[in-house]
């Protein structure tokens, strides 16, 4: 069996203008201090890492571990969480998601998804020159405004829907397999890629193709309300990166999965600091242990009532108490007898 390794950060949720949240040097630095060993990164700020140069040259990415290294920090994967929106977005929130690219792209959607599509590109180089064998990305969706089957949803929609989605998808997937690196899906609402069927029928249009995997967040399956340690047990092979966050959810007579368009502190679905939600992690890693499961746990904090620089330094302690570290020997080979086979045989009779 296999250890995790972490505890590690998605920086995503902390990255700001001002230090030392400014900078991928001080992030890693006080990523330390709280006890993380490893760093997840986006590509969208230059001042955490250039992409295109990450892409092109081994030398600037040794140099940047290095930077990070002094700390003491890995970066452990990066992550293309907006730039994989934008592959594939419904006209309904082309104005919404107009945010996520160069200001130059806003506007027009065609030019928007193919810059979209070379960042995700450039991403598996850059991963690849980085020694890193896992990437984190969202689906972008086309169908989640027919998320829910009224008005009737004409016939072969669906199909549709999935084979352009794969179509969109399948050279960036080989991409990232001619870098060797998975590309890791997270599984998560407003994505076309939301629960374990939307995966699977993702996954036969681009042909079972060995880099489509799984970014595993059980924080977004209480709020589906969905077996989230049976999808353990069914997608195992697939899934290569763990995302550690905490969920609950509080159903009333007025309220129930779809949140009546309420604020996140109001809605029976909502997003915890680690610890204060009710998602099994004793459960999940020890899966994740059984499984040979030896990726990173990474904190992604969200949370609408806990200040994030409290959820940090909890969520760094809580995720390393958590790491089941394997044992090398079964508890009980003190009892063992050596035999060999014709022992074995005389032992069933068989002799």
């Amino acid at each position: 069996m296999k250890t995790l390794k972490g505890p590690a950060v998605f920086l995503a949720q902390f990255m700001a203008d001002e230090e030392p949240f400014d900078n991928i040097e001080s992030m890693a630095r006080w990523a330390s201090a709280l006890g993380f060993v490893g760093i997840q990164v986006p590509i969208g700020n230059p001042a955490f890492i250039d992409v295109a140069r990450a892409a092109e040259s081994r030398d600037y990415c040794d140099e940047l571990r290095g930077r990070v290294g002094a700390h003491g920090i890995e970066i452990t994967e990066l992550s293309t969480h907006l730039e994989g929106q934008l592959v594939a977005v419904h006209p309904a929130y082309d104005a919404l998601f107009d945010g996520f690219a160069p200001e130059a792209l806003r506007g027009r959607p065609a030019a928007r998804t193919e810059w979209a599509i070379q960042q995700v590109k450039l991403a598996a180089a850059a991963s690849r020159n980085l020694g890193l064998d896992a990437h984190a990305t969202f689906s972008g969706a086309l169908l989640w405004p027919m998320m829910y089957p009224w008005p009737q949803r004409p016939a072969g929609l669906v199909d549709t829907g999935f084979g352009e989605l794969a179509r969109r998808w399948r050279p960036i997937l080989d991409a990232f397999d001619e870098h060797g690196v998975d590309c890791c899906f997270e599984i998560h609402p407003g994505e076309d890629l939301h629960d374990g069927v939307t995966f699977e029928r993702f996954l036969a249009a681009v042909d079972d193709h060995p880099r489509a995997n799984i970014l595993y967040d059980p924080s977004h399956f209480v709020l589906q309300q969905l077996d989230y340690l049976a999808f353990l047990d069914i997608y195992r092979e697939r899934i290569r990166m763990f995302h550690v966050k905490d969920a609950e959810f509080r159903p009333t007579g007025r309220s129930g999965v779809y949140g009546g368009y309420q604020d996140w502190i109001d809605r029976p679905g909502r997003f915890r600091s680690l610890g204060d939600g009710s998602v099994d992690f004793r459960g999940i890693f020890s899966k994740l242990a059984a499984y040979d499961f030896d990726g990173w746990a990474v904190l992604e904090w969200e949370c609408c009532l806990k200040h994030q620089e409290d959820g940090a330094r909890e969520g760094a302690a809580f995720i390393r108490d958590h790491i089941i570290r394997v044992t090398d020997r079964a508890f009980d080979d003190f009892a063992a007898a050596g035999t060999d086979q014709a022992a074995n045989r005389a032992v069933l009779g068989l002799s």
